[in-house]
């Protein structure tokens, strides 16, 4: 069995949450599976320091970066096949918004990068499972805007504290033609008709033990579609 994950880079504020991507390394090997990284081969949007948070006059290349978190074995996202994998997650991060699509900067109405499209639109309709966790969920929302596919997805709840503006981003994906349900990072929303799973992680505060088990449970969801 084999999962593919997309990484948009290396670091929180400026791609793949670093602890999101390795977590879901970590439970797809725990169900027996084998990982398959992919990354877009193009320019980062910018470049943060990670002490500080700000930005950086330099540029860096997304599938380079993202190479870090995978120890190199990585592919461009051009390469990836629907017919060589069983499912497929994309962790958070800002670089899901910022790098994967421009939903940082105009929400549902931020462009998408094509192949990211491409390849959650063939997954979908194949019939075979995708999650998103975090942020992930927005792009598959905007992926699937203009398909005739309408999911469910969850960024999180305003129910329990969290750094970002829940109902905002919930707002958007509905927008952009999901359905938004609230869930805690104790949950995970699946769409079962779809096979979309998705779970907050990082979108709320949350301890790094509570998104380890997030991200489980996530890709545990994942495994049993398949």
């Amino acid at each position: 069995m084999k999962i593919g994950v997309i990484l948009s880079g290396c670091g929180v504020y400026d791609g793949t949450e670093i602890q999101e991507a390795v977590f879901t390394l970590l439970a797809i090997d725990e169900n027996g599976a084998d990982s398959v990284c992919f990354a877009p081969d193009i320019e980062q949007h910018h470049v943060v320091n990670h002490l500080n948070g700000e930005e950086m006059k330099e540029t860096r290349n997304v599938l380079v970066e993202a190479a870090r978190i995978a120890r190199g074995d990585i592919k461009s996202l051009n390469e990836c096949n629907v017919d060589d994998l069983d499912g497929l997650v994309i962790p958070g991060g800002f670089g899901a918004a910022k790098n994967l699509t421009k939903w940082a900067f105009n929400g549902p109405d931020g462009e998408i990068d094509p192949q990211v499209k491409r390849v959650i639109n063939e997954f979908v309709l194949a019939g075979k499972p995708v999650a998103g966790l975090c942020m992930g969920p927005t792009v598959i929302a905007k992926a699937l805007d203009e398909s005739k596919i309408k999911t469910t997805l969850t960024v999180g709840t305003t129910t329990e504290k969290s750094p970002y503006d829940i109902k905002a981003v919930s707002e958007g994906m509905e927008k952009a033609g999901a359905t938004a349900v609230m869930k805690s990072v104790r949950e995970v929303s699946i769409d079962l008709e779809n096979k979309i799973v998705s779970a907050p992680c990082y979108m709320m505060e949350a301890s790094i033990s509570e998104i380890r088990k997030n991200i489980k449970d996530a890709v545990d969801s994942l495994i049993k579609l398949i």
